[in-house]
C-alpha cells in the first residue's frame, strides 16, 4: 500500500457559517451536521472567524482510488498508529482517505507505517 506525504500544515476547526469557507482553495474538507460545521484546511486558509480551531496537523493520503468494496485499509493504518500511541484525525473523500497526525508525531507515524511495509512517497 502506498501513502503520499502532504507537505502543507493543516488546521481542524469549527465555523458558525459555511459562507466563511472558501471552497476554491486546494484542500478544503467540510462536514456539516445538525450540530456543527467542521472544516479541515491548509492552515493559511483558515477563515478569519472560527468558533474553535486546532492547528499543528500534518497529513498523508492513501494513494490511488479506493474501491468501496475494500475492507480494513484504514483499520490497519489506525491500528498500527494506535499501538505506537499516535492519535489520528481522518477525512474520507469519495476516492480515498486522508490521515492527519499532529505535527510532533508525524515523522514517527510515517516511520511506523514504513516499518510495517507501507511505501511512503
Amino acid at each position: 500500500m502506498k501513502l503520499k506525504r502532504m507537505e502543507r500544515d493543516f488546521t481542524v476547526c469549527r465555523v458558525a457559517d459555511e459562507k466563511e469557507i472558501d471552497l476554491t482553495k486546494e484542500f478544503c474538507f467540510v462536514g456539516k451536521t445538525d450540530e456543527e460545521i467542521s472544516l479541515v484546511c491548509v492552515t493559511e486558509d483558515v477563515p478569519e472567524h472560527t468558533l474553535q480551531r486546532e492547528d499543528g496537523w500534518k497529513a498523508f493520503r492513501i494513494e490511488g482510488e479506493l474501491d468501496f468494496s475494500l475492507i480494513g485499509i484504514l483499520a490497519g493504518i489506525s491500528a498500527l498508529l494506535a499501538k505506537a500511541k499516535i492519535g489520528i484525525f481522518v477525512v474520507s473523500t469519495y476516492g480515498t482517505d486522508y490521515v492527519l497526525v499532529k505535527k510532533v508525531q508525524y515523522e514517527k507515524a510515517l516511520e511506523t507505517l514504513a516499518g510495517a511495509g507501507y511505501e511512503i512517497n
